[in-house]
């Protein structure tokens, strides 16, 4: 396979991605053969797959849109993956031109068409790092220079944690990244769940996985609600992700398709 020029030569696209996967589940073109052939196995297991990503990214807008009209103007988005339509800087640029929003990502391809895509906008950066390395990653954001610590900002890890396993101590990693935020920041999380569906559903999915980049850890509702310790969770609380303060037209008959927890919380 030889490599586009935008991604270089070096990264090695034979492995699928978790972040081209999830491009390739939201209808994008930043996928390669072999991340749309093990996204297709997925799809064919769980037919409702494209579905589900597409909640989680009427979740990202909606919470976006919300953390704006709290004031917030700087956003850390940790596991962004490719930034295809309707990213966080879209979102909150629209509302607030002065917003200001650092991607993060270990995908090589992700970081390097956000590169791309951001090109010429003052308020929007992307680098790549490591959500399990707080110390070098804020370190990293500190000196790219765009967030200004003693603000608040919120911390967005949407569809991140559930790649992160219990052995890397996903609530000691971000505590770091509350303990680094000033007060009036926020937390966003959205997370795969067990809880909705067939064990050999999740369990089935869980074992596809493992040939990607990173493997699944489904976890239940009180265990993402422990996510937020530090936080003051603000209403509904961690909800289904269609049922995270929906639009008023919003269908919620079906909300139970899209297995997935989804919470947004506030420093003091």
């Amino acid at each position: 396979m030889t490599n586009p020029q935008w991604v270089g030569e070096d990264i090695d696209l034979t492995r699928p991605s978790v972040s081209r996967m999830y491009d390739y589940y939201l209808g994008g073109f930043h996928n390669f053969g072999p991340d749309r052939e093990m996204a297709e196995k997925a799809i064919s297991g769980w037919p409702d797959l494209p579905l589900i990503m597409r909640a989680n990214r009427a979740f990202l807008r909606r919470g976006v849109h919300f953390l704006v009209e709290q004031g917030v103007r700087q956003f850390l988005d940790i596991g962004s993956g490719i930034p295809t339509v309707g990213n966080v800087h879209e979102v909150a640029q629209e509302q607030a031109p002065d917003a200001r929003i650092v991607y993060v990502d270990t995908d090589p391809v992700a970081v390097a068409h956000s590169k791309q895509l951001l090109e010429g906008n003052a308020g929007a950066a992307a680098l790549a790092g490591d959500f399990t390395q707080p110390a070098e990653l804020l370190t990293e954001v500190e000196e790219l220079g765009l967030l200004d610590r003693s603000q608040p900002t919120a911390v967005l890890l949407n569809a991140l944690l559930h790649f992160v396993p219990d052995e890397a101590e996903p609530a000691g990693l971000i505590a770091a990244y509350r303990d680094w935020s000033a007060p009036g920041s926020y937390l966003m999380i959205s997370h795969a769940t067990h809880e909705l569906h067939p064990t050999e559903q999740t369990e089935g999915f869980k074992e596809l996985y493992r040939n990607a980049t990173s493997q699944m850890r489904f976890r239940g509702r009180e265990e993402v609600a422990e996510f937020f310790d530090g936080y003051e969770l603000v209403e509904p609380g961690v909800e289904l992700l269609a049922r995270w303060r929906p639009e008023p037209d919003a269908p919620l008959e079906d909300a139970e398709r899209f297995p997935g927890w989804a919470g947004v919380g506030r420093k003091p």
